[in-house]
């Protein structure tokens, strides 16, 4: 099942993808939303099968007319996964890690995947990463091995983990703060349950700036993969349905790369994951408040 949010910032409605290619509104349905236990695996499942059945009982959403929204619910935790592909870590002239790199994003990065991406003010080394998404369907804490992770997945999405580098590297070292601007998490345009979406170690991730491939691999090249890093997580926090895990980039990314130039305002960021679904964004640039001018 493909799920998604359509509707203005803050009053989406839960759609899914039903017969025919044909997107259902299903909160006559008493869906209120995609968070929470209408994410558990095993509800989602009975909801495929009647949608099925029934699916001419429910009205029709059009989403070339209305605003996408990321498809889950902004609130959950949201963490990123860093250096986490062999081809970016070589790059980036880094080790191979040890263990997972972990960082977190503030919720107010979630966004939808044709949503403007903002440029902060002052942001000089605005960066792209098309990830593969992961989204928790149900409560995961201190998992005993790996076995058992991806039964608590509700689906996967395509991410794109923007980082301002400057803040990110030149700051304090501290991740978080490179990547909470707001709109640095778009997310979409679909969550694909596991079913649908295929092996997720065997996906291709592509991202294009103005035209031009930047980044083009796979995630078979992942240090850790999506079970390993579901059990890790678990081991030191709890995690809840609608959390997004940002599993890594791989190769392509701007930072360290002459050839290609950090976003700027009026860049074309297309992210996608095959079978997952493509961002189209296109960036604009933000000032201070108060500040003369109006963002451009």
């Amino acid at each position: 099942m493909r799920l998604l949010r359509i509707g203005a910032p803050g009053a989406e409605r839960p759609c899914a993808v039903g017969p025919g290619g044909i997107v259902r509104d299903l909160s006559p349905w008493g869906v209120a939303d995609w968070t929470g236990e209408s994410l558990d695996p095993d509800v989602l499942r009975d909801l495929a099968a009647r949608l099925a059945r029934e699916a001419g009982a429910l009205p029709v959403a059009d989403p070339a007319a209305e605003r996408v929204g990321p498809p889950v619910r902004p609130g959950g935790h949201l963490l990123s996964i860093g250096l986490n592909y062999r081809a970016h870590a070589a790059e980036a002239g880094l080790a191979l890690p040890d263990e997972p790199i972990v960082s977190t994003k503030a919720p107010t990065t979630l966004v939808g995947p044709y949503d403007d991406l903002l440029l902060p003010p002052g942001g000089e080394k605005t960066d792209w990463e098309v990830e593969l998404a992961v989204v928790i369907g149900r409560r995961a804490q201190y998992l005993p091995d790996r076995s058992s992770a991806l039964e608590h997945v509700a689906g996967f999405s395509t991410g794109n983990d923007v980082s301002e580098r400057s803040w990110l590297l030149e700051r304090g070292g501290q991740w978080v703060k490179g990547k909470s601007f707001e709109s640095f998490s778009p997310l979409g345009p679909c969550l694909v349950t596991p079913d649908e979406a295929g092996d997720p170690q065997d996906l291709r991730l592509t991202c294009r700036v103005n035209g031009r491939l930047v980044q083009d691999g796979r995630t078979a090249d992942m240090v850790f993969d999506v079970a390993h890093l579901i059990w890790y997580l678990s081991q030191f926090m709890v995690l809840q349905a609608g959390d997004v895990v940002l599993t890594g980039t791989p190769g392509g990314v701007a930072l360290g790369r002459p050839d290609q130039p950090y976003l700027r305002p009026g860049d074309l960021v297309e992210a996608e994951v095959a079978g997952l679904g493509a961002h189209r964004q296109r960036c604009r640039a933000v000032l201070r408040p108060g500040a003369p001018g109006e963002a451009s």
